[in-house]
């Protein structure tokens, strides 16, 4: 974690005067940024730090911090979803070598750990807000970003080959995936082409709501839907199968997103897609482990599962 003395300069000019200097404390829940809560003349923000050029990453992941002020402004604008209001924004690196994000703080702490509360009312709100999120739409697909890591597609079907072949060139770089292995892996979404080619509206997705980004306050209430670096613009049940494999996906989801039940049901396309979606979501894993924790072990345990997931629905 970066030295926060380093880091004042950068951010004074953005924080109220006081007499006595900024206060930091390590966010412990941070696993990409490093981030802080920083408190200032009595006023609370959050400060997170993308890391070094250097770390290992997916290939989405670099820069994507650059698209938050839009999307934060754009979400504030156009919804009732609680994400906090960004103070300021800096990737010019003149200060300190990464980029940088300062934003208000939401009060509340994160649904992870808040101990005695009742999650379904929070996951029915969480349903309403990522309803009015997926109503927003673009006229393209894929990253769309300022952080550009694949070109706009006019399509979802050709957005997502796209995203799949890069996610699984990522893999094949740590050698979890051999050159065979990762060519028959590629060339998957190729042989599904009719299950993708329908028509998808271009939605605004959150990609990354799991407990730890639920922010509750001492009532039980929704306060907070936070990190809004992985968003994408897409196909919402690929959202939905990220919300699967976090447990967010619930009856009372469900009730408050407006559908009462989950509308794949019943849809084998929805079946076959619902697989795809959840290995883009799994196979993320093998990188992250292998690359960013050093942990060989783990990064073959979620290769071996999404293979043995291959083999049993795809292949």
């Amino acid at each position: 974690m970066l030295d926060t003395e380093t880091i004042l300069p950068a951010i004074q000019p953005h924080l109220p005067d006081a007499d006595a200097p900024p206060r930091f404390e390590p966010i412990p829940t941070g696993h990409f940024n490093d981030s802080w809560f920083v408190t200032a003349d009595g006023q609370q923000f959050v400060l997170r730090v993308a890391p070094s050029d250097k770390t290992p990453m997916l290939f989405y992941e670099r820069g994507m911090m650059k698209q938050e002020p839009a999307l934060h402004a754009l979400l504030r604008n156009r919804t009732e979803v609680p994400v906090p209001r960004v103070i300021a924004f800096d990737d010019s690196r003149q200060v300190i070598d990464r980029d940088w994000l300062l934003l208000e703080r939401l009060p509340g702490r994160p649904l992870s750990a808040a101990r005695g509360v009742d999650p379904a009312p929070i996951l029915e709100h969480v349903g309403r807000c990522l309803a009015d999120v997926h109503a927003i739409q673009a006229t393209q697909y894929g990253y769309l970003g300022e952080h550009r890591p694949m070109p706009a597609r006019s399509c979802w079907a050709d957005a997502f080959e796209v995203m799949w072949s890069k996610l699984i060139d990522d893999i094949e770089a740590t050698g979890q995936y051999n050159a065979t292995e990762a060519e028959t892996v590629r060339g998957l979404v190729g042989r599904y082409r009719s299950t993708f080619d329908r028509p998808v509206r271009a939605s605004l997705l959150h990609m990354d709501v799991w407990a730890q980004n639920i922010l509750v306050d001492e009532a039980g209430r929704l306060c907070g839907l936070l990190d809004w670096d992985r968003a994408l613009w897409g196909d919402v049940e690929i959202e939905f199968a990220v919300l699967d494999y976090c447990g967010i996906s619930t009856p009372d989801f469900w009730r408050g997103y407006g559908t009462g039940e989950d509308p794949r049901r019943g849809d084998e396309a929805a079946a076959a897609r619902r697989v795809f979606y959840l290995l883009y979501e799994l196979q993320k894993y093998i990188v992250i482990e292998h690359a960013r924790r050093r942990n060989g072990t783990g990064a073959a345990a979620y290769r071996d599962q999404a293979l043995a997931i291959m083999e049993q629905r795809l292949l």
